[in-house]
């Protein structure tokens, strides 16, 4: 990878640390492109549920097989992009909570993360981005003029999550929440490949104690 800078902003932290909201805005003040990449991860989740097949492990056949029929398009906008799943729009069937669970357990998968890199790589070369994650900073793109590492305490992105997950009708006790939180912290940071580490050259940010607009504007002064 070149050693040129790109002008792009990469953010990434653990679940429910704010990355999408806060990548959504400060794209929207810079007038960048803003991509969330766990929508592609979903998207793979997508396929592997549409296919019949939820309850295996990475080295099924079945794997092997959708990954290398994949066809995920995306189309990249200021307040987001639209994910196509074989030519068709899926964008409003990846927040799903089912959906959410296996994307998450897929994302530890060497293989899938392989079948996303060149999607995700290409996309970022492209410049004038703000992408999340939890590896944009240290592999997909660790030319960006900016990146930033997220953090917040673990009962505030349960309180977050919790939040989320009441706008859509699920009613889970906080504990369980906080519980789901930390499991998924621990997979993130310990699988083999692209764990979520923080790029040596990341600004750490904490929003435990800041508004949206707070850290936003923290992230904007920084780029500019």
């Amino acid at each position: 990878m070149s050693g040129a800078r790109i002008d792009a902003i990469a953010i990434d932290g653990p679940a429910s640390s704010g990355k999408s909201t806060l990548a959504r805005e400060v794209a929207r003040r810079l007038g960048f492109v803003f991509l969330d990449t766990g929508s592609l991860y979903r998207a793979v989740a997508l396929a592997f549920l549409s296919a019949g097949v939820s309850r295996f492990v990475e080295e099924d056949p079945s794997v092997a097989r959708i990954l290398s029929s994949l066809d995920i398009a995306v189309t990249p906008g200021p307040t987001g992009a639209r994910i196509s799943l074989g030519g068709l729009d899926v964008t409003d069937q990846l927040r799903t909570e089912e959906v959410g669970a296996l994307a998450s357990r897929i994302s530890a998968w060497p293989k899938v993360r392989m079948a996303l890199f060149e999607l995700q790589r290409r996309l970022a070369l492209a410049g004038r981005i703000v992408m999340d994650g939890r590896d944009i900073g240290t592999v997909i793109l660790p030319e960006a003029r900016l990146k930033i590492f997220l953090v917040a305490d673990p009962e505030t992105r349960a309180r977050r999550r919790q939040k989320d997950l009441e706008s859509q009708g699920d009613s889970r006790p906080l504990e369980t929440v906080l519980a789901d939180i930390l499991e998924r912290d621990r997979r993130d940071r310990e699988r083999p490949v692209s764990p979520l580490i923080q790029a040596p050259d990341a600004l750490l940010l904490d929003t435990t104690r800041l508004s949206i607009d707070e850290a936003v504007t923290w992230i904007v002064d920084r780029y500019r």
